[in-house]
């Protein structure tokens, strides 16, 4: 019959107790004790056991498991030990007062107690780990691990239980730490030195344990990962680690996103769990990129419901599907509806009446909204952000959130003038007063948006190229789609009527630099896959301004949300005005509508003629004279 696993750990224990009384008398008497002092070591031998077996399981040391003993065991086993030696003299002087032991028993027993149990505990987790673990040390890809802090630590923990990597040295830039072991692997040195290591070492792949970093170092890691000709890996940010504990299932390949990646944004949490907790919160454009994240980051403050607006029925669907999954506690309303239509717009703000509505539905990609489709873009961009404003006003919405672009500012397409005449309607609205405050949030480019260069590109390099870049020296700004509807969420909150927010976009990107960043990740090199310019497509300008020059602007308590001063409408018969033309019938061709846009916008300059074209060329160092 086999004894249970805490009845074999406890009859242990209480031969490790009896040796250890025994060896305290050993120390104390240079290993000869004296024959006066053998009988009442043998007498209350099993009184001194006894009573530490009773401390022991009242002090819960059975409760662990040897095999994953760590230093809260020890802890509590230090603990447990020192109660115990508190207890015995007292009780060896009630049963037996005239007793002959030593005051130095009491001392050396608990100390050959705890080395003897906590040596007998990590002993066996040891020859485990060395039993299951040990063989898979010696096998795996070598990889080096970019970063010695805290994530490292776990990371290397990790890959000690795993046969998928072989750890064969650290890098890390902080000079106080090369030369040190981290759980036996050396600090090899700086960043500097991956190249060097790379080569010596024999190492195709890295991982960056920098989680916690600024993205800048994060990026610099992954450069010189690249340029070192090697794979780099990295873990989850600080963020997705809800446990903060690193697993080695969940390293994976860097990719562009991590390039570009910005510092973790933080919002004023608890004002907007006030806002929305247990309120109906209305999303038009609902299924999109930024309408659908908008959803999500909804929903982590428990509103009463999600009405999602969408026209596309698919993209709905999928909405709904999402949010079954991940945020079962989270009611969604789907309704189908185009943003054009007053009535259906109005009767869904009546039903569940929203206390924020953000209006995220918008045409957005620039060539295909500049000919043919502009008088499309028109109607959709301006007349439905108009009838979506109007019944928020109408339902007594308290807040409506236009969801605006850079591409508003000192517009040259008639996407961006859209915008921006949409941006003028709820300025006008907001300027009549009411119980609707009316605010826009405007942002450039989004990470992995529909349309977005990115996944472009990425269906360039695995087709084997070129990579079409329209400019050598066009650039971006780009910011993450979570960041996005975070910073959104943040303006919707501190709106107090008619307000630009401008959000911080960070650096801007050179969209070539970006086609070889790309091309260097997916293990090519620019001979393998080719970058070629096209030239300037209709609308299209080389950079795009988050402010236009004659607005300034003036700082918010949030460090990534200003406030642009726009141009006023002054005019109290704007308005009227200009619903009547989006009523009326707009021109069929494509240069009288940009006129007639204009008109409107008067920072606007359409670009009636094509953009010249740019000779294809192969170098994405050359420049167009």
């Amino acid at each position: 019959m086999r004894l249970p696993r805490t009845t074999v750990v406890l009859i242990c224990d209480l031969l490790v107790a009896g040796l250890a009384w025994f060896g305290a008398f050993l120390l104390r008497f240079n290993l000869s004790i004296p024959p006066e002092y053998q009988p009442p070591m043998l007498d209350l031998l099993p009184l001194a056991v006894g009573a530490q077996a009773v401390v022991f399981h009242l002090g819960g040391l059975y409760r662990g498991i040897w095999r994953f003993a760590s230093m809260p065991d020890l802890k509590r086993l230090v603990m447990t030990i020192g109660v115990a030696a508190a207890i015995l003299p007292v009780l060896v002087w009630f049963a037996s007062p005239d007793g002959i032991v030593p005051r130095s028993i009491y001392l050396l027993d608990p100390i050959l107690l705890l080395l003897f149990m906590g040596g007998a505990r990590f002993a066996y987790r040891l020859w485990r780990d060395h039993r299951e673990w040990g063989a898979a040390s010696n096998q795996g890809k070598p990889v080096i691990i970019l970063g010695a802090g805290e994530a490292a630590v776990s990371l290397l923990r990790e890959i000690g239980r795993s046969d998928s990597w072989r750890v064969v040295g650290l890098l890390d830039d902080n000079p106080l730490k090369h030369r040190r072991t981290l759980y036996g692997h050396k600090v090899l040195g700086s960043l500097e030195a991956l190249e060097h290591y790379a080569r010596r070492l024999d190492v195709s792949h890295a991982i960056i344990a920098m989680p916690s970093m600024s993205h800048e170092r994060r990026r610099a890691a992954a450069n010189a990962c690249v340029r070192a000709g090697i794979k780099p890996m990295t873990v989850p940010s600080f963020d997705d680690l809800i446990s903060g504990r690193v697993a080695v299932a969940l390293v994976r390949e860097v990719e562009v996103e991590d390039l570009l990646g910005r510092d973790p944004v933080k919002i004023d949490a608890p004002r907007l769990r006030e806002l929305i907790e247990g309120q109906t919160v209305m999303v038009t454009g609902a299924g999109g990129s930024i309408g659908s994240e908008l959803c999500r980051q909804i929903a982590r403050f428990a509103p009463s419901a999600i009405v999602a607006f969408e026209r596309g029925e698919f993209f709905l669907y999928q909405l709904v599907e999402e949010f079954g999954e991940l945020f079962p506690g989270v009611r969604i309303e789907p309704v189908i509806g185009d943003v054009r239509e007053d009535a259906r717009l109005l009767a869904a703000m009546q039903q569940f009446r929203p206390v924020v509505v953000f209006h995220a539905a918008a045409y957005k990609h620039v060539p295909l909204m500049e000919d043919v489709n502009a008088a499309e873009a028109i109607r959709n961009n301006v007349g439905g952000t108009l009838a979506a404003a109007r019944a928020a006003q109408a339902c007594g919405v308290p807040r409506f959130v236009l969801v605006s672009t850079d591409k508003a500012v000192n517009p040259v397409n008639v996407m961006g003038a859209t915008k921006r005449l949409a941006e003028m309607g709820c300025q006008a609205l907001a300027a009549r007063g009411g119980d609707t405050l009316f605010s826009t949030v405007r942002f450039g480019n989004v990470l992995g948006s529909a349309g977005s260069v990115i996944p472009k590109f990425q269906e360039q390099i695995a087709r084997g190229g070129p990579v079409t870049v329209t400019h050598p020296d066009i650039i971006r700004y780009f910011m993450s789609i979570p960041e996005a509807a975070q910073l959104v969420l943040q303006a919707a909150l501190m709106g107090e009527g008619g307000e630009i927010f401008v959000l911080d976009m960070g650096e801007p990107v050179r969209i070539a630099d970006l086609a070889q960043d790309m091309i260097r990740l997916s293990g090519a090199s620019e001979d393998d896959v080719k970058v070629e310019f096209t030239g300037l497509r209709p609308g299209e300008k080389l950079f795009e301004e988050l402010l236009a020059s004659d607005e300034t602007t003036r700082p918010t308590h949030h460090p990534k949300v200003r406030i642009a001063r726009a141009r006023a409408i002054d005019d109290g018969l704007w308005l009227a005005r200009l619903e009547r033309w989006l009523a009326g019938p707009l021109p069929v061709e494509p240069v009288a509508i940009r006129n007639e846009l204009a008109q409107w916008v008067p920072e606007y300059k359409p670009q009636n003629e094509p953009p010249p074209a740019l000779a294809p060329v192969a170098d994405p160092d050359a420049r167009q004279a």
